[in-house]
């Protein structure tokens, strides 16, 4: 399974006040179906249904949905980098809007901070799947997991535009609900498949591969 991003930069900012108390949120498309993005990828809109469902019921609606600030390289949340609280994702024909909090943790300072000095910011939705080509494009399949349906980047293009979102050379699976990067994967399973009489011998060779990496 790849880590697979996709980039929206048609966001738009609003404030909220409450006792007294004033909120900035994020609101804008998070997730899109059925269009082919510049990346040469569709999300079916049943894949981008059934995720939003039970991203919406596992997180959103236990306070749980949180994005980062930045593009991370791996589908875990780093609570460190947490900058804002997805409270809502409603679908609207293939388009699914979504709605943030912008927190007052470090990271969410400095959004409230880029926001109130003008920057255009964008959301990443951030998930894991395979995909199968078919008539030139890359269908996102079935098995799509999202792991947050947005994170706070800087605007790289034209509004709803866009950007290359899959990070080379880094896939990640699940392992007894375990997200592990697939070579970590390949050696626990090389040696855990091994005869007791083999495990020096391939314990000697993986070591040899992790060093060339270097």
């Amino acid at each position: 399974m790849l880590l697979i991003t996709e980039q929206i930069t048609d966001v738009q900012v609003v404030v909220e006040e409450k006792n007294g108390i004033k909120n900035l949120f994020i609101t804008g498309p998070f997730l899109v179906g059925e269009s082919k993005n510049r990346n040469g990828r569709v999300y079916p809109k049943h894949v981008l249904q059934k995720e939003a469902a039970r991203y919406s019921n596992e997180y959103i609606s236990k306070n749980r949905a949180f994005g980062e600030l930045g593009h991370p390289e791996t589908p875990s949340i780093n609570l460190d980098r947490v900058s804002h609280l997805i409270t809502s994702l409603k679908e609207d024909g293939n388009v699914f809007v979504g709605k943030a909090k912008i927190l007052e943790t470090p990271m969410g300072k400095i959004v409230k901070n880029l926001l109130e000095g003008g920057a255009q910011l964008g959301v990443s939705s951030r998930g894991m799947g395979s995909l199968k080509e078919k008539d030139g494009v890359n269908l996102v399949q079935d098995d799509y997991y999202l792991a947050t349906a947005a994170d706070i980047v800087a605007d790289p293009s034209a509004p709803g535009a866009f950007v290359q979102g899959i990070m080379e050379g880094k896939e990640w699976v699940w392992n007894n609900g375990i997200i592990m990067e697939c070579d970590v994967c390949e050696m626990y399973d090389d040696i855990s498949k091994a005869k007791r009489n083999q495990i020096e011998e391939i314990s000697l060779r993986i070591f040899d591969n992790f060093l060339s990496k270097l």
